[in-house]
């Protein structure tokens, strides 16, 4: 049996009671939007807020699209801080048969590019929809030209019911965010999904410099495996702080990714990484915990100082690995980081950061391991 709402939006007798108990959960909390949409000029506009964003640790926040709580601001370093109001990691979920979707939003910053990675990766917000064969597919991305973003994302889609997912800016914050679809189509929103892979690292995990939000290597791997993810990349500052490590000791992971080493040098490892390990192992026994080199960055065999650093960093790391093991830690991985962007030099835009084709190669050297690990 289904029922249909007004504006012929049609739910299962499921998916209406969880309707329903979504309205009153947003009512009894005060200030949560409702999921009753704006109807302006044909368009029904989704504030996405009403059932959630998967990709968010925290729900106690500052803002609604920060990535760490609020009671993190003074705790955790200053730069480690601001980062953290950036969406990166962050999507939303639903289901629709509109024709055409497009998404409205406020940025948190007037900063839409930077001089190596385009809007559309900083500020832009990408879509993706599921194919009949359950594969995701890039759809449209938006182009932002200013703070406040309006843009038809996807015109003339293939009629049927499918799921989508919105990515969130990577290195921009955001203030509101709404999807539009016709008055009349189908809209079931998806709730966020739980036991996340949770990745903490450098700008690489926080997405640098991916041409869209759906290329940095953490949405790959959500997408391939099926599981959501968070992104905790803190650009230049993922440092295995132990703030931010307890931070990371609170989440209900089904995997932790670390990787660290590129914000790290070998000093720096060989004091952090053991105790992250077991600050981790102290809240969450069983939790898979996945240690990552540094990918080799692409001019290296121009640079030796730089890979001799490289070098250590990561002997560093390997020796504390094999401490651990040794100590009786279990589930406790480890990954390479020679081949991470590949062996051509090809796959970064600045011999550190990877471009699409090196968030892609990363995603495939990791893939292999977390797929057994994910729940």
């Amino acid at each position: 049996m289904s029922y249909t709402l007004r504006s012929g939006r049609v739910w299962g007798l499921a998916g209406l009671c969880w309707l329903v108990a979504s309205v009153a959960s947003a009512t009894e909390q005060g200030g949560k939007p409702s999921l009753t949409p704006k109807i302006e000029n044909g368009i029904a506009w989704y504030d996405v807020r009403a059932w959630g964003v998967e990709g968010r640790g925290w729900t106690d926040t500052k803002r609604y699209f920060d990535r760490l709580p609020a009671k993190a601001d003074g705790v955790v370093r200053p730069p480690v801080w601001s980062l953290s109001r950036h969406s990166a990691g962050m999507c939303v979920r639903f289901e629709t048969d509109a024709t055409a979707i497009s998404a409205r939003y406020t940025l948190f910053s007037q900063s839409l590019a930077m001089s190596h990675m385009p809007a559309t990766g900083v500020s832009g917000v990408d879509l993706y929809a599921q194919d009949e064969r359950g594969r995701w597919r890039w759809l449209g991305v938006s182009r932002p030209a200013g703070p406040t973003v309006k843009a038809e994302l996807a015109k003339g889609i293939a009629p049927g019911r499918r799921a989508y997912m919105l990515y969130l800016p990577l290195y921009n914050g955001m203030d509101s965010l709404e999807i539009g679809v016709a008055e009349k189509a189908l809209f079931k929103p998806l709730a966020p999904r739980e036991k996340p892979i949770v990745f903490y690292g450098t700008s690489i995990t926080h997405g640098g410099c991916a041409s869209r939000p759906g290329m940095a290597f953490p949405a790959i791997l959500g997408r391939r495996l099926d599981r959501p993810t968070i992104n905790l990349g803190f650009s230049g500052n993922g440092r295995m702080d132990p703030e931010v490590v307890a931070l990371l000791a609170e989440l209900d992971a089904g995997v932790y990714v670390i990787d660290c080493v590129a914000n790290m040098n070998a000093d720096s490892i060989a004091e952090r990484t053991v105790p992250l390990v077991r600050r981790l192992r102290q809240s969450r026994p069983t939790t898979p915990i996945v240690l990552v080199e540094d990918r080799t960055v692409t001019n290296a065999p121009f640079l030796p100082e730089r890979m001799k650093g490289q070098t250590a960093s990561r002997a560093a790391l390997r020796k504390a690995y094999e401490q651990l093991v040794a100590a009786g830690v279990r589930d406790l991985y480890y990954v390479k980081g020679e081949h991470l962007l590949g062996d051509d030099g090809e796959a970064a835009v600045d011999g550190s950061h990877p471009s699409d084709l090196g968030m892609l190669r990363m995603a495939d050297a990791l893939e292999p391991l977390l797929r057994p690990l994910v729940p």
